[in-house]
């Protein structure tokens, strides 16, 4: 029956799905969504030059909104389990190697909620802290550093994470922190004042 699976989307799934996932999803689940779990930005990532990104935590934190992407009805677990592991993990075609097993230690592993929300399974990626000492000024280096020293994709940098966690109705202990220290730092009046700034001095450095 329609609407028995989906995918549990927050931070930047809910703008980015990725070309395979979104191909798959009939409708998304949004009123009244929001994560079981609390998250904070906790953990940097390496396909963004080391901007923190928001994973699971198991202190501090806060639930945040959340989208259900609800998947046709010929996917079925094993295949979903797929697609959202190549999502989390940037890669393309090919199965799955671990199947529906994560080994131990694995900083990423496919978690499944059962009757959420009315769909029946919900499956999220809960991936691991990487970041000692979370602080709003150790964030804030962070983000400005990715934009400062990495020629990424426009939106991959952290300063653009944030903002668009803040369009999502994300709030969680440091996120008002988190921001003014990016304005502090940068000497600007909004994030994408200060976007504009960085991108230009990395210009000029060139």
């Amino acid at each position: 029956m329609t609407g028995t699976l989906g995918i549990l989307a927050y931070g930047s799934l809910i703008d980015d799905p990725g070309p395979e996932l979104a191909a798959v999803v009939v409708r998304v689940i949004k009123e009244g969504v929001i994560t079981p779990f609390k998250v904070e930005f906790a953990r940097t990532s390496a396909t963004r030059a080391g901007a923190p990104t928001l994973v699971p935590v198991t202190t501090g934190g806060a639930h945040i909104p959340a989208q259900i992407l609800v998947l046709r009805a010929d996917i079925d677990e094993s295949t979903a389990r797929e697609i959202l592991w190549r999502r989390e993990t940037g890669r393309t075609g090919g199965a799955l190697a671990l199947g529906n097993q994560t080994p131990a230690g694995a900083n990423r592993i496919i978690e499944r909620l059962q009757d959420f929300h009315g769909i029946s399974v919900v499956l999220y990626v809960r991936i691991g802290t990487n970041i000692a000492r979370l602080t709003a000024q150790k964030l804030a280096e962070l983000a400005i550093a990715s934009v400062k020293f990495a020629d990424l994709q426009e939106g991959r940098d952290g300063i653009s994470y944030l903002a668009a966690a803040l369009r999502n109705g994300v709030r969680t202990p440091l996120t008002g922190e988190f921001e003014q220290e990016i304005k502090r730092q940068t000497g600007a009046v909004s994030l994408a004042e200060a976007l504009r700034t960085l991108r230009g001095a990395r210009r000029r450095d060139r």
